[in-house]
């Protein structure tokens, strides 16, 4: 199970630094029209805002996965103690809390923009949906990484944080 839930998160991960590469590209090319040509686009700012917000959510199970957020193990630096894995459950507790209800509130806010029809105030008026599907796909990825890792923590043993693990 572990192997096809890691597949994804890195199917996920992957996909967001793209849409990242992209938006620096859109940015970029928003920039020379500008300020070059005195020309400027209607689709970059929208568009960019679109990706950054798909590629964020996307991230968020991948960045736990590899464990590259920040994390503060100065009374806990043992990864072997007890102690460091009730540290690691509790902090995987709150964040699959914090998960679950933006998941859910997420899923409720696009379904009614979905439903409702709603679009953007903007020349492009793309649907809300677009974006606020984001949250619950992110957030609901989240929500079950924060599961495997949990077991992780408590049957392979807590990830070291020194090197290629957290900061």
């Amino acid at each position: 199970m572990w192997s096809a839930f890691d597949r994804i998160t890195n199917m996920t991960g992957v996909i967001a630094a793209w849409m990242f590469f992209a938006v620096g590209v859109f940015v970029t090319y928003e920039v020379v029209m500008r300020y070059v040509f005195t020309a400027p686009t209607i689709w970059v700012d929208e568009v960019s805002r679109i990706m950054q917000t798909w590629a964020t959510c996307l991230a968020a199970s991948y960045v736990l996965r590899y464990r590259k957020m920040i994390i503060i193990d100065a009374l806990f630096k043992d990864t072997d103690t007890l102690q460091r894995k009730i540290s690691e459950s509790f902090a995987l507790v709150v964040t699959l809390l914090f998960a679950v209800v933006t998941t859910k509130f997420g899923f409720d806010l696009w379904l009614k923009s979905t439903l409702a029809g709603h679009t953007t105030d903007s020349f492009l008026a793309p649907p809300k949906w677009l974006t606020h599907a984001s949250i619950w796909v992110g957030f609901g990825l989240l929500s079950f990484q924060c599961l495997v890792e949990l077991a992780r923590v408590w049957i392979m043993g807590v990830t070291g944080t020194d090197g290629e693990g957290g900061h």
